[in-house]
This record gives C-alpha cells, structure tokens and sequence, in this order.
C-alpha cells in the first residue's frame, strides 16, 4: 500500500464555491434560512454567469453578492413601510447569511487614503475629474466599499 503526500495544499477557497460548501452544511443542518439564502445567491451567481457565457472571477461574485445584499435592504425596507414585521425579519437574517461572504469594509480613513491615491494617480484637481479618479479607484477598492460610497469620499476630497 502507497501512500501519497499532497503538498501546497491550498487554503484558499473562492466565494463561490465556499457558498456551495455551506449550502450543503444547511441542507444537512436543515437550517432552512440560511439555506433559502445561499440557495438565492448561488442561483443569482449562476444566472449572471449564464448571461456573461463564462464563470464569474472572485471580484464579479462579490459584486453580486453586494446587489443581492442591496435588494435585501430595499425588501426590509419596503416591509417595514408595509408593517410586514415578518417579512423584514426574514430578509435581515438573509442578509446577515451572505454578508459573511464579502471582503472586510474600508474605514473611512482607509477610504480617504485610497481616493488621495487615485486622486494623485489621475491628476485630478476639480469635481470635473470625477469620472477619471473613478476609473483609477474602483478596482483598488475590490468589494470593500460600495460605488457611491466611493463616489461621495471622491466628491467631498475634490472640493
């Protein structure tokens, strides 16, 4: 008998299939919010890869997972103005599920310092140049921090 040693082991584990992985311990847990939230999240992956013809790299799977986030926002907040108390429960806990997933945020101070960088990077010098720092900052930023909340820390270190 031959026993072979596999060496460099990856540790890392892309989102995706990490999602997969705990989609699985759900079913097998019957842990039915966690699981209707992974299930939701997957299903959104998969149908922007249907739409793009190719997998999806780590940073576009983040990016779903944000706007599938910012939907469970916008349902509690609509269940809320509805008093379906219920129904806003239910999306939080959805929420708080796929928000295990997304890269630690940005401090404001961490932010700032990026938007100087990008600022100094594009040569930008009035509100103008928006777009311009933008296009250098956005993929610094890598799922860390939300467009607009790039977008006001530009505004605000260009006036």
């Amino acid at each position: 008998m031959t026993f072979t040693l596999k060496i460099g082991i990856m540790n890392f584990m892309d989102t995706k299939t990490q999602i997969e992985n705990d989609l699985k311990d759900a079913i097998r847990a019957s842990d039915e919010p966690r699981k209707n939230a992974l299930r939701m999240a997957l299903s959104a992956i998969k149908l922007v890869e249907i739409q793009k013809r190719k997998p999806l790299d780590e940073a576009e799977v983040i990016s779903v997972l944000q706007k599938e986030i910012k939907s469970y926002q916008e349902t509690i907040a609509e269940s809320q103005a509805a008093h379906r108390l219920d129904m806003a429960d239910s999306a939080r806990g959805q929420m708080s599920v796929l928000e295990k997933y997304l890269p630690a945020s940005l401090t404001q101070d961490e932010l700032d310092a990026l938007t100087r960088a990008a600022i100094a990077e594009a040569n930008a010098t009035s509100p103008a140049d928006m777009g311009k720092v933008m296009k250098v900052l956005m993929p610094k930023l890598k799922g860390r921090a939300t467009g607009e909340q790039a977008s006001q820390s530009v505004r605000r270190l260009l006036q």
